[in-house]
Formats: structure tokens, sequence, C-alpha cells
């Protein structure tokens, strides 16, 4: 009976054959202004009826005038409002604007009045549909939102629907989509940087100057304020700024207990609209405010040579999962309009798929859900001047299959991975114009965990990488890691991204993101502490394996581990990832799981120590190190010498002997140390080679030397051990200390890096 009702209503359990539509915005949704006229125009598949309700205020007032819509071609529900008609109804400001909608599940009837239940027959039918007139709707193509729907009087319980709430009418509360004017403000010129250049900062906006004594007050956790941290970053060396999700999300009542986590969501990823720039984020907060503010951001970054990637989180929305039953969801947007062309629903379409721990999944298979995808990212890059983009739990992108089921593919063309860099194709290896495509390669459940298996154009969060050497650093004596483990890692980890033609600036390199411990903390802390009280907490969740240790309680030796930390990201091939303070050791008191704590806590802290300076001061200079030295970022895997020191290969690798290691020494896990020489030249380098040596022992080890090129000697660029730190611990150029030559040996203190220079 319900395969029956499915095949009636034209849906499918499984993907569908054709292929996804091609082009952007071909159908021009949303509520746009065109001449002296607007045009409302939204899709659904399933609707009967649509009405779009125009208010002259955002909340706390009925509307002035409501308009039917009309089915078209192509599914698409269209009206044009003349702008003298709106004034004559009473808009004769800013357009705020929402949806209702009837569908099989809710029929119009002409008794219906807001708030009645008039013509109800079930929150839900067999199609899944899960139409409710009483929801004013938010257009998922609006360009900006009024408000988000956490308001702080209790009331967005009011969205449910279900039988406390079903009759409860939305309308003086919803958020509204903002027909918004076209504006001429610039974001500036792009940087045709190449991937394999970048050094990525990933920091929270707000985070990033709310706690700057150097901004005004009133513009601290802006995109105003964040703009004028683009000198600082640039001297830092960062080259591209990933902002977590900047897309509207529910974090207006985060300030009501400004005292208190409860109800709070600082991180951001519970998104509510996918064109709307976070009103909370803009000193100008008027209509129109946060996207011309959002450009002005990105024009000073662009200024400073600096991309602005943005985190996006397509896999799941802020209308959430099930709430006690499978009759009961909020409704204000994509549910109401759509919900099985939205969301990927169970086999009886009665409830939600779940992928991403959120209770459900966005319906990433379904071409329309695609086009708002591509539709958006291309409004952000297009419009908003946006360089590049990291997916949340993409994996839930390369679904292959509508409702019932989920199957990851990296090769089917109809994924909406693979149909965002066919519309939208990569920047090219060698730099150019074009989009950086980053997945966080991971979801929840069987079949989601994908790293070293993304498609061609996309470069990857690699976890296996941050893995290795947390567990190297953290668990000697527990955990078994190789020298050929190391070796991997270091060398860009051609095991996951040679295999099918990706290159190692493919594989993003992170020792700490937002998600778990700061680089510091990964190094002070045994395990989580998320129970404690404001500003540090509470939160919940968290995970409870963090690869971390707390260097037996030393702070000397803390701050050691951070350093080896950053530079392995410096010295591997690959592009590596730093999280907004790890340069001043920024800490969360080993709460690993802080997606709740706006608060002075979270924020950054530009009050400094003279320990926190001096590893400012590491950080920049072996940034800049990373930045003068092409051979560190290599466009290809590096090609090897043959082992016996004849320098036939961009990479020579040695044991603490100098010698090339034999296959005994690779594969055993009692073996702690390894170093590895790279042939400048070969890169058209300053620098005919760079010699690196890394020492996991716990104890002292005595590394020799291998010949520098002729006529050169190693100097010292860095050693990372406490006995050379302080605000010189990365030498500056032409200050490097000499060492010697072939054979000299050199004491590498317990867990550190050695790097030299051949000069």
């Amino acid at each position: 009976m319900l395969a029956a009702a499915l095949v009636a209503a034209g849906l499918s359990l499984v993907s569908p054959t054709a292929p996804a539509q091609a082009g952007i915005d071909t159908l021009t949704l949303g509520g746009r202004y065109s001449g002296s006229n607007v045009n409302f125009r939204v899709y659904s598949s399933g609707a009967t009826r649509i009405a779009v309700y125009v208010y002259s205020a955002a909340t706390g007032a009925q509307e002035k005038a409501s308009y039917l819509l009309t089915k078209g071609t192509g599914d698409v529900w269209a009206t044009t409002v003349s702008v003298a008609t709106l004034q004559a109804a009473g808009v004769t400001g800013t357009v705020y604007y929402g949806y209702r909608a009837w569908g099989p599940n809710w029929p119009y009837s002409a008794s219906w009045t807001k708030g009645s239940t008039a013509g109800f027959v079930a929150d839900v039918d067999a199609a899944g549909n899960r139409f409710n007139p009483n929801k004013l709707l938010l257009d998922p193509y609006a360009r900006e939102m009024s408000h988000d729907t956490a308001l702080p009087d209790g009331v967005a319980s009011d969205y449910a629907s279900g039988p406390a709430k079903r009759a409860v009418d939305t309308g003086t509360i919803a958020p509204k989509g903002i027909v918004l004017a076209a504006d001429s403000t610039s974001f500036g010129t792009k940087p045709t940087r190449a991937f394999k250049d970048d050094i990525v900062y990933e920091v929270h906006l707000r985070g990033l100057t709310k706690a700057d004594p150097s901004i005004a007050a009133a513009d601290r956790g802006t995109y105003k304020a964040a703009g004028q941290k683009a000198a600082y970053l640039a001297a830092l060396g960062v080259t591209a700024v990933e902002f977590l999700p900047l897309q509207e999300t529910q974090n207006d009542a985060n300030d009501v207990n400004p005292s208190s986590t409860t109800g709070d969501n600082y991180w951001g990823y519970m998104t509510e609209n996918y064109f709307a720039p976070d009103r909370r984020y803009a000193a100008d907060k008027t209509p129109g405010g946060p996207t011309k503010e959002f450009k002005a951001m990105v024009k000073a970054f662009h200024d400073a040579g600096i991309k602005v990637l943005v985190d996006v989180v397509y896999n799941h929305t802020a209308e959430g999962g099930a709430i006690g039953d499978k009759f009961t969801y909020n409704i204000f947007s994509w549910r109401g309009l759509d919900n099985p062309t939205y969301y990927s629903l169970t086999s009886d379409m009665q409830g939600s798929m779940d992928n991403t721990g959120l209770g459900h999944n966005y319906n990433t298979r379904n071409p329309t859900a695609q086009n708002l995808i591509v539709d958006s990212i291309a409004y952000w890059k297009n419009t908003l001047g946006v360089d590049g983009y990291r997916f949340d739990l993409a994996s839930v992108l390369g679904n292959t299959c509508q409702h019932g089921c989920f199957s990851y593919s990296r090769t089917d063309a109809n994924t909406a991975l693979n149909r965002l860099t066919a519309e939208m194709p990569a920047r090219p290896a060698g730099g150019g114009s074009g989009v950086d495509w980053i997945a966080e390669p991971w979801a929840i459940g069987t079949g989601t965990y994908q790293v070293g298996n993304f498609p061609a154009a996309w470069s990857e969060w690699n976890g296996i990488y941050r893995d290795t050497l947390r567990r190297d650093q953290n668990k000697l004596g527990v955990d078994a890691v190789t020298p050929s483990d190391l070796a991997t890692r270091f060398a860009g980890s051609s095991d996951l991204y040679g295999d099918d033609g990706r290159r190692p600036w493919h594989s993003v390199n992170f020792m700490v993101a937002h998600d778990g411990f700061t680089q510091k903390d990964l190094y002070s802390c045994n395990g989580k502490n998320n129970g404690q009280a404001w500003p540090y907490g509470p939160s919940d969740g968290g995970s409870d394996d963090n690869i971390s240790w707390d260097q037996g309680g030393v702070a000397a030796d803390q701050r050691k581990a951070a350093r080896n930390a950053f530079a392995f990201l410096m010295l591997s091939g690959g592009t590596p990832m730093m999280t907004g303070g790890d340069e001043t050791l920024r800490s969360i008191n080993c709460n690993n799981n802080p997606y709740n704590v706006d608060s002075s806590a979270n924020w950054l802290d530009w009050s400094l120590t003279t320990d926190e300076t001096n590893f400012q001061t590491y950080t920049s200079r072996l940034a800049a190190f990373r930045k003068a030295h092409p051979a560190l970022r290599p466009v290809n895997f590096y090609t090897a010498a043959d082992g016996n020191g004849n320098g036939l290969g961009q990479l020579e690798w040695f044991t603490p002997a100098g010698v090339a290691p034999d296959g005994a020494y690779w594969g055993n896990a009692n073996n702690h140390a390894l170093a590895w020489r790279i042939d400048g030249t070969e890169f058209g380098d300053s620098a005919s080679a760079l010699y690196t040596a890394y020492n996991g022992w716990s104890g002292d080890v005595v590394f020799t030397l291998p010949a520098p090129p002729a006529g050169k000697q190693w100097h010292r660029v860095t050693d990372t051990a406490a006995w050379a730190e302080g605000a010189s611990q990365v030498a500056a150029p032409g200050a490097e200390a000499v060492i010697g030559g072939t054979g000299t040996a050199y004491t590498l203190r317990a867990r550190a890096v050695l790097l030299l220079i051949a000069k």
C-alpha cells in the first residue's frame, strides 16, 4: 500500500535516474525586486495552494496583505506584486514576507482562518507531506532574514506540529524573508593563490574580536570588526581565514541570559537560511546592513591578500528532527513547503533518516534540494565574494538515494558533491580563478567515514593525519605508530590522495579544530571537563577519545608539544590549518565541545603573557619560513631518493644514524625518530636543501646529519626543545646558527623537532 501511494505521488525511495538540473539560479526563486514590481517565486511539488503574506514589521504585527501564488512549470509557484500595490496595503518600507502552504495532508478549506484546524486531515500523510497553513514559512531563497526562530520569549515551540501546537499561528513571531534591494558594495579582488600555498586559520567570527580592546566596543564580534583584523592575520602568516558558519542560525537568544549556556548556540551549525548572512554578526542590523557589511569585510581581507572561506552546513537544517513522536516536527521553512523534497525520510515516509546526529538529513540527492545548495553557494561566491567553502559532514552530500537508505558514492555524477564542482570548478593546482572546495569527510553511521575517498576536485580535512601524529605524541608506549606511518603523513598522505589522482594539497592537515580541544588543551588535558560552570561550560557531548595528554603536568613540556604540533603542520606536505588562538596558546579549560559557550572563555584573548607572545612569534616566523620555501609546498607528491644518499629524488629519509631506513626500521613501532632531507633545487627554492628531524622518544636522540649540498653547511632554523624557548626560537632569516656539515652529531632533546637549512 505504501509503495503504491508513493508511486501515485510521484515519489521514489531511491535515486532519480535523470541527472540533476544543470545551471545556477535557473528558476530565479525568492522574493526579488524587478523594476517597480516584486516577484515572489517558490518551489513546491506537493502543495495545492500557496499564498504570500507581506508585513511592514518583523514581529508583533499581523500581515498587511496576502496574495495567492499560481503554480507554473517545474512546480514553481509565483506571483508579481507592484511596489505601488504593496505601499497601498501599508508596506511602505522594507518588505517582510512569508508563505502559507496547503497540501494533501491539509487541504484548503474556505472556512480556515489563522489558528484554526479547518481542512486538517493529518500532520503527515503516506507521501511524507507535512503542510500546515498555521505556520508562516520562511522563503528558502530569502536573501536576508528578519530574525531567527529562537526568540527570547519562549515561543519557539509554537513552530511545532502535532496535537498540542498544530493550530498555533506563527505569523507574528516567525522569521520573515526580506526583499533585498541591490547594492554596489564591493568585495574587492579575489586572491588567485594556489591552495597548496595557503595557511588556513579557522576561527569563529564573533570570537575573533569580541574581547579585542583595540576594536570599538560597539563593533566587537561583527563583520566590521573582523575586517579590521586582516592586517594582524596577514602578519601572522595566514593566507585564508575560514569562518565557522555565517549563514543565519539560531543564536539570537544567546545573550538573553549572559551568564548561562542554556539554549545557546555559539558555533552556528543549525542553519535557518542558506542565503542570509547572520544578522547577529552585523554592526549594522538594519535590512540590507548584514549583506553590505559582510562584503566590506571580505574586501578588507582581499585587500590584504587573504582568502575568505566559510564553513557551510548542508547536511541538516535548524528545523531539526522529530520532537517526541513522528507527528511532531518544527515547521518554519523547508518542511512546510515540501518535506520529501528537502529531507531524506524513512522508507515509510513518516520519519527522518539521520546520519548527522541531529535527527534528520537534508535530502542532498534530490535535484531541487541540490539546486538550493548550488544556488546559495553561487550567491556567496558571486555576490558576497567568498573564495571557498568547508562542508560540514560532507559525506552526506555524496548520498545517492533519497529515502530509506544512505549510500555514498565518489564517482556518481549526480551527487551534490560532483554537481557543485561541475558547475563551479575547483581552483587549478597552480592557482587562478576557481573555488577551494574542502570536505569534512565523515558523518555518523555506516558508510559515512570517507577520508581519502572524495571526488577529484575536493580537498579534505585529514583526520588520519591528526590522529597519527597525536598518537605518536601522546600515546607513546600505548599506541603503535611506526616510522612508516609518520613518513606517510609528513609527505602528504599519498595513500589517501595519490591513488585517485589527487595531490598532497588535497590533504588539509590539522592537529586541532573548533570541534575538540584547543591546541594548548590537547597537551594540557588528559580528558574532557565539559560540566564545569560558566564561563567555561557547561556543555554536553564531546568525544571521550581525544588522544590527549597533559605532558605530566609540566607547563614547559606542554608548550613544547604545542610547538611540535605547529611544526608538523608547517613542515608537512599538504595544506595546513590552524585554529584561531592556537598562536597564543588559547585554552577553554579542557572543554572539548564548547558549541554553546558564547563567553569570554571561548573568545580569543588579546591580553598576552610572555609565553603567549613568544608562541605567537614562533608561529609567525615558522609560517613565514613555510611561505618562503616552495619545497615545503609541493604540487605533486615528492619523488623519493634511491636510499643510498645519492640525491636521486626530491626527498630522502634517514634514521638518526644518518642512513636510509630499511624495511625493518620502517615497520618497527619501537623506533620513534625519523629525519628527512628535501632537495630545494627541485622546486626553485632559495634553499638548496632543508633537513627536518623529529624525536618522538622520551629521551635524547643523537642525529648524524647527512651531507648538505656542495659548499654548504647546515644552519639551524629552529629546535623546539625547551632549552631554546623564547622570542627567537625560530631564527630570523640570516641569523641561523651554523651547525656543521656531513656527519655532524646533533643531540635532539626528548620530544622535539629540528629544522635546518643549507647555506
